[in-house]
């Protein structure tokens, strides 16, 4: 008789530990095996919740996204002013909790799997028009009609930073992600102005 009330539990042990494992892989080449081990359950258990590892790791970034989601929507609501906005959304991108080793890694991945695999390129789609919508909105009142172009090269730029952060041998470094990113803002706004 399964027990009541721990299938959410239990998918969200699976989700974490999928994060965990990629992150230490370094890829996609781990076992549904491996990713109930860690959540300390048993490969059956995580088939029958998510039916395979393809679906568990859609799931997992499906978490990734809705914390991030959450993080900028807070961020967001605290904002007065464009250039905080544009503060906003940096700062929720290279936080500790979206911008640690492993949800880079799983980042990486995910950007991977999206080129093959349906279900990942409608998430991925989904997420890049977020972030691109949010951007416009806050670089509109400063940029006008460049907005839209900047906005892109800014999601371009944020891609960019976690392949390189993906890549390299140390920790992932927010605080200082975020100064290259207000950096090259910075240089784009004065642009406008000259």
């Amino acid at each position: 008789m399964p027990k009541l009330g721990m299938e959410p539990i239990r998918k969200a042990a699976l989700v974490k530990a999928t994060i965990i494992e990629i992150g230490q892989a370094g890829s996609l080449d781990v076992t549904v095996g491996q990713i109930a081990k860690r959540a300390g359950m048993s490969t059956a258990l995580a088939h029958h919740y998510f039916g395979g590892k393809e679906q568990i790791f859609l799931a997992a970034m499906r978490h990734v996204l809705s914390l991030y989601g959450a993080e900028v929507r807070e961020a967001l609501a605290l904002a007065k002013t464009p250039t905080e906005r544009l503060e906003a959304i940096l700062l929720a991108s290279f936080s500790p909790s979206n911008f640690r080793a492993e949800v880079v890694s799983a980042w990486l991945n995910f950007y991977v799997l999206a080129q093959k695999t349906p279900g990942a390129r409608r998430l991925l789609v989904v997420y890049q028009r977020r972030l691109q919508s949010n951007l416009v909105a806050a670089l509109r009142p400063l940029v006008g009609a460049r907005a839209v172009a900047l906005a892109e090269q800014l999601g371009a730029l944020i891609d960019g930073v976690y392949l390189r952060a993906a890549l390299s041998d140390g920790p992932a470094d927010g605080a200082a992600s975020v100064r290259v990113i207000k950096a090259y803002l910075a240089a784009e706004l004065k642009l406008k102005e000259d």
